[in-house]
C-alpha cells in the first residue's frame, strides 16, 4: 500500500541516525530526477576518535568516503542524503530492515521486516577486508562459510558490481545457467536485493536432485517467491521472460558456449561467464598442424592445453563483440584459490561490428583451422 513519501523518509531518517544502524544503501532515481551521486552507503565504524558514521558515495566513476561524528554533523549529512531524489532506500538495523521504493507517482512503497541477522560489531577503520557480503550473513550458515568460499563469493560479487551500472534501479531478471549447488546464485541474489533492487532469479541445472535441493534452500531462506530453480539443459530449459543478466559459472567445456549463445539470442544486457575445461579447441589443435611460425606453441602437450585455454576464451570474446557486446576477459579470483579464475564479462551495446573486427576474427580461425562451438551455435538458423 503506497504511503506519503515525507512520512516514510522521516522513518528512514530515524533509522539512519539510530545507534542500532548496521548498514544502509540509497540508489536509483525518481522519475524525471537525477541525484548528484548515483549511490550512497552508510555504516557504523569505530575510529580512535570514537564512533562515526561512514558515508561512501559514488558519482558513477569514482568513490568518495567520509566519516561523520554523531550529532549535528551526522544530522546534516543524513538530511542532505535524504534530500537527494534517490529511488530506493534499503536500511538495516539490529532490530529491523526497511526497504523503500519511490513510485512513479511520487509515493512510497515500504516493506518492513524484523532483522534477519545479528548485528556485527562496528567496523574498525583499518579492518582487514571490506566484504561485499558480510561473513556473518545467515546465507553462509546455509551454503558454508569457509574462508575459501567467502573469498570466491566476494570476488564474484565484485566482478558483478563492476559489470552492473551504479544507477540501476529497475526490476532485474537474472538466470544462472548450469547453477549446480547454486551458492554463487544465492550470493548474487542476496547482494542484489541488499542494493534495494527488485530481483527475480532463475537457476538452471540439468539435475533434478539439484533443483529440489536448491528449491528447499530458497524456501528456508524465505526467498522462494523471488528465487526459483528449473531442471533442464542450458540450451533448452524454459526461462520466461528473457533475462537481463545471464550467469554461467564454471560450466564445463562447450556448456559455456551454450550459455553464451542463449545470452546472445535472449539479447541479455549483461553476461558473466567463468569458463571451465576447454576441451573442444584443445582436441582440434591436436589434429591440425599449427600455422607457421607457431609450431612451438602446440608441440608440447602441456603448452598446447594451456594455449587452447587462451585461444578458446579469446575466440568467445571476439564472437561476443561481433554480436553487439563489449567483452573483456578478466581474472576474478586469485589463481592460488582456483586455476579456473578467468571471467568473461560482457555488456550489450548493440554496436555493429567493424569490417576490421570481422576480418581479424576470420583470419584467426582460418589460420588455425578451427570450428569454434560458439560460432556454430550463433550461426543463423
Amino acid at each position: 500500500m503506497p504511503e506519503p513519501l515525507d512520512a516514510a523518509l522521516t522513518e528512514v531518517r530515524a533509522l539512519l541516525l539510530d545507534p542500532a544502524l548496521t548498514r544502509a544503501v540509497a540508489a536509483g532515481r525518481r522519475k524525471g530526477q537525477h541525484p548528484s551521486v548515483v549511490r550512497a552507503e552508510l555504516r557504523p565504524v569505530t575510529l580512535k576518535a570514537g564512533p562515526r558514521i561512514q558515508i561512501s558515495t559514488s558519482d558513477g566513476h569514482r568513490p568518495y568516503t567520509r566519516n561523520v561524528a554523531r550529532g549535528a554533523e551526522a544530522d546534516a549529512a543524513v538530511d542532505a542524503l535524504l534530500a537527494e531524489p534517490f529511488g530506493n532506500w534499503h536500511v538495516e538495523t539490529t532490530g529491523a530492515t526497511l526497504q523503500l521504493r519511490v513510485t512513479k507517482s511520487g509515493e512510497a512503497q515500504v516493506h518492513r521486516a524484523a532483522a534477519d541477522r545479528a548485528a556485527p560489531a562496528a567496523e574498525g577503520h583499518d579492518r582487514a577486508k571490506d566484504w561485499l557480503l558480510d561473513p556473518g550473513d545467515p546465507l553462509f550458515a546455509e551454503i558454508g562459510g569457509s574462508a575459501a568460499k567467502r573469498r570466491q563469493v566476494d570476488a564474484f560479487l565484485r566482478a558483478l558490481a563492476a559489470t552492473l551500472p551504479d544507477d540501476l534501479d529497475g526490476p532485474l531478471r537474472v538466470v544462472d545457467l548450469g547453477c549446480g549447488n547454486a551458492y554463487l546464485t544465492f550470493a548474487a541474489y542476496r547482494w542484489l536485493a541488499q542494493r534495494g533492487l527488485a530481483v527475480e532469479l532463475v537457476g538452471v541445472d540439468v539435475r533434478e536432485d539439484q533443483r529440489r535441493r536448491n528449491t528447499e534452500l530458497a524456501q528456508r531462506l524465505g526467498w522462494a517467491d523471488r528465487v526459483r530453480f528449473v531442471a533442464g539443459t542450458i540450451a533448452d530449459a524454459v526461462v520466461e521472460p528473457a533475462p537481463d543478466l545471464v550467469l554461467a559459472l564454471h560450466a564445463c567445456d562447450t556448456a559455456t558456449d551454450e550459455a553464451l549463445a542463449r545470452a546472445v539470442r535472449w539479447g541479455a544486457r549483461w553476461v558473466l561467464a567463468a569458463p571451465c575445461c576447454h576441451h573442444d579447441l584443445a582436441a582440434q589443435l591436436r589434429t591440425r598442424p599449427a600455422p607457421a611460425p607457431y609450431e612451438l606453441l602446440t608441440r608440447q602437450g602441456i603448452l598446447r592445453e594451456r594455449f587452447a585455454d587462451v585461444l578458446t576464451d579469446s575466440v568467445r570474446a571476439a564472437l561476443l563483440r561481433l554480436h553487439g557486446y563489449r567483452a573483456e576477459v578478466v581474472e576474478f579470483v586469485d589463481s592460488q584459490h582456483t586455476p579456473r579464475n578467468l571471467l568473461i564479462r560482457a555488456r550489450r551495446t548493440g554496436a555493429e561490428p567493424t569490417p576490421e573486427q570481422r576480418a581479424e576474427y576470420r583470419t584467426l580461425v582460418e589460420q588455425w583451422q578451427l570450428t569454434p562451438r560458439l560460432e556454430t551455435l550463433l550461426a543463423p538458423r
